[in-house]
């Protein structure tokens, strides 16, 4: 049941916002708020109160997990160059970058298999959690391998 107060300070005279509603003569008290419900949050939260220690484990796996992608990237970049040496033209890129998606969704499954105890706002951290350095260093490392094991077979005036 709710408690009621009194105002015992006189309303502000400037202010029409501070002065007490007056309903046939009677002022209507004000509510005092409930102590069942945190101040700062309006709604609770859906997800389970997660100790330190399991945030702690949480975030070494996901960064285990990046990390892993990081040297995955760099892995296969440089191992698409002599993977697809016999391929060539359009095909050479397409497979290259079929081989890049196979692998993410291989390091998909082994993120699953590391059984990360997520809550359900974070499920999206398995597939997103270095996916972008995953691409760009892949990327990188198979441009950069392919242009230096080929540097000599063109005619640029580079001799190695």
């Amino acid at each position: 049941m709710a408690k009621f107060k009194k105002k015992k300070s006189a309303p502000t005279p400037e202010s029409n916002d501070s002065k007490p509603k007056i309903v046939d003569d009677i002022d209507v008290p004000e509510i005092e708020k409930s102590e069942s419900m945190p101040n700062n949050s309006k709604e609770p939260s859906k997800d389970p109160p997660i100790n330190d220690a399991a945030k702690n484990e949480k975030d070494k796996k996901l960064s285990k997990l990046f990390w892993m992608r990081i040297a995955l990237g760099i892995g296969a970049g440089i191992a698409t160059t002599f993977i697809f040496e016999d391929i060539e033209g359009e095909e050479r890129r397409w497979a290259s970058i079929g081989f890049m998606i196979i692998l993410f969704f291989a390091s998909i499954i082994v993120a699953k298999a590391m059984n990360m105890q997520l809550p359900s706002s974070d499920r999206k951290k398995i597939v997103t959690q270095g996916i972008g350095s995953y691409v760009f260093l892949y990327l990188f490392s198979w441009i950069v391998s392919y242009t230096l094991t080929h540097l000599g077979d063109t005619a640029t005036g580079i001799n190695l």
